[in-house]
């Protein structure tokens, strides 16, 4: 795994954090966020926003440097990628203040057999400026790209090839998931945490619970980030974003340890999935 720091002079004209995404030409008369997209390369790289602070994991280190049998999640989150076949080039979107100590983990962490490169570059106030500012890293010859939440450390190899095959068989966008077991209700939300009326039982057959990595086209979702404004916090799901765009996505089916690590519980069950691999397939 090679690290580069954003910046550096590349050998294969990798964009700067400040830089326009790839297709990202302003139209005359547009604003800086208007794009228009260009002709796509073959590459496929993916984009790991890991700026978030993780508040419901409890105080300490942002969610994505916590450690998972002494190996920072997103450590774990990068190498699923690099591991993938389909994907050449990582970018890590760190804290906007953080960017140094992120490469400097990562750098004490390569493997030798981890080739792909990795970039890192520092994020931005919300998930959305920050796949936005992964996005611009990306040289001209990618022409798609898988998004990855860094609290998705254990994500099968074989759940980040489906959907890189998928986004390269042609689907514009594509999700990994699993059908939903519990019975969802709809409710009217109070504010003031009284008890809620259930407005509505969706057909739990319907549904499906969507995980990541999410694959695009690249042209795709530069064009979602360049035409969705951004809302309060901004939005987590960038295949939302490309939805509001009437761009059809795809499901293909997800895997049960590409479970997010939320809260503190969901760090024992990491743990435990990792002591499971480690015992069955030397992980």
């Amino acid at each position: 795994m090679s690290i580069r720091p954003a910046g550096e002079p590349p050998d294969d004209h990798t964009q700067g954090p400040g830089e326009r995404a790839p297709g990202e030409d302003p139209a005359p008369g547009a604003g800086a966020g208007a794009v228009r997209p260009a002709p796509s390369g073959n590459r496929t790289a993916a984009v790991i926003p890991a700026a978030g602070r993780g508040v419901r994991l409890g105080p300490g280190a942002p969610k994505a440097l916590r450690a998972l049998s002494g190996t920072p999640m997103l450590v774990h989150a990068v190498r699923a990628m690099t591991r993938s076949r389909s994907v050449s080039l990582v970018v890590v979107v760190a804290p906007p203040d953080g960017a140094d100590e992120v490469r400097r983990m990562l750098d004490e962490h390569t493997a030798p057999s981890e080739t792909s490169d990795v970039v890192v570059v520092p994020g931005g106030e919300t998930r959305q400026d920050s796949v936005r500012l992964g996005l611009a890293a990306l040289p001209d010859d990618v022409g798609s790209v898988l998004v990855h939440d860094a609290a998705r450390p254990l994500v099968p190899v074989e759940t980040v090839d489906a959907v890189a095959a998928a986004v390269r068989e042609g689907a514009p966008a594509v999700v990994p998931a699993l059908p939903v077991s519990d019975t969802v209700k709809e409710v009217q939300v109070r504010e003031d945490g009284g008890p809620e009326p259930v407005t509505g039982t969706p057909e739990r057959s319907r549904l499906r619970a969507v995980q990541t990595p999410q694959g695009f086209e690249l042209k795709v979702l530069a064009a979602a980030h360049a035409q969705v404004v951004r809302e309060g916090d901004g939005a987590t799901d960038d295949a939302g974003m490309v939805e509001r765009l009437g761009v059809e996505v795809v499901v293909v089916p997800g895997h049960d340890e590409a479970f997010k690590v939320t809260r503190p519980l969901d760090l024992v069950l990491a743990e435990a999935v990792l002591a499971r691999r480690r015992a069955t397939d030397g992980f």
